[in-house]
């Protein structure tokens, strides 16, 4: 379904959340009635069909049994409060609001003209490091670099994303970015440019094991899965990335660049009988 900022109408994104949950399991009206707090077992069902309207007191429990965070929970909020507003002043304050979030978090996804973008980890580190890096000379900003590179790839990084108009440079050299994420697209979809990404991405995570625990997090899953389950782990996955995105960009500060990867694929041949193995975790 559609990222939160890109309805206007509360009610349609819970109508399509519901549905989106029905397709991948046995979901219903009570069970998410219950996950809200709510003792009716169709009051949600009601609010989506505009029987029944929803509170602004209550918005924050529904956003939250629809696991929204961050600057979705308060643009889900903001939602409610447009539909509840009287008089045209509160109408327009709160859709005010509700643009202002939209602007600020909506992930742009790449074209095809800027995939490069993803043939080098230095662009999205950069991306990154340089707006919070102010005054920054191109060599203050490799040496904070893990693994540090040289000045020079620095400045023909910088020149690439203010091209690509994924950062913008202002009259005192100061660097901000044009959108507050970006996203290749559906993981189905993934160009081959963004796998040579990945695959540098996957050989800093296993020299990164070197690191203290404290400064980094690793844990692992061996799972034995049907075709149904690895489908719905996919889309619970897709879920926490944008969830994570959501915790991620709720702060305007960064204290430093971090990658998560998030990876399932397989370590066997498919098994043609229905052998039930376990699960072991590392």
């Amino acid at each position: 379904m559609k990222e939160v900022v890109d309805y206007t109408d509360y009610r349609k994104f819970i109508q399509d959340y519901y549905d989106a949950c029905k397709r991948s399991s046995a979901f219903t009206w009570r069970e998410f009635a219950k996950k809200a707090g709510f003792s009716s077992a169709v009051y949600l069902k009601y609010v989506a069909e505009g029987k029944k309207n929803l509170s602004v007191a209550s918005a924050n429990v529904v956003a939250m049994a629809m696991d929204l965070t961050g600057f979705e929970q308060t643009y889900f909020v903001a939602m409610v409060s447009y539909a509840n507003a009287r008089g045209d002043a509160a109408k327009r304050a709160a859709f005010e609001e509700m643009c202002a979030l939209a602007k600020a978090h909506k992930v742009r996804i790449l074209g095809n003209e800027e995939f490069d973008y993803f043939k080098s980890w230095r662009n999205p580190v950069l991306r990154e490091l340089a707006p919070h890096m102010p005054g920054a000379k191109p060599l203050d900003l490799a040496r904070a670099c893990i693994p540090e590179i040289s000045a020079g790839e620095v400045s023909e990084t910088l020149q690439f994303l203010v091209k690509a108009e994924l950062l913008q440079k202002d009259s005192q050299g100061n660097y901000s970015q044009t959108d507050k994420s970006i996203s290749m697209g559906p993981v189905d979809a993934v160009p081959v440019a963004a796998r040579d990404m990945q695959r540098q991405m996957g050989e800093f995570a296993v020299k990164a094991l070197n690191m203290p625990l404290s400064e980094r997090d690793m844990s692992g899953l061996v799972l034995g899965l049907t075709a149904r389950s690895y489908e719905r782990i996919k889309k619970e996955l897709a879920e926490c990335r944008r969830r994570i995105v959501a915790i991620a960009t709720e702060d305007d500060e960064t204290e430093r660049v971090y990658r998560l990867n998030m990876q399932l694929f397989p370590m066997t041949e498919k098994i043609s009988s229905s052998n039930e193995g376990g699960n072991h975790e590392n």
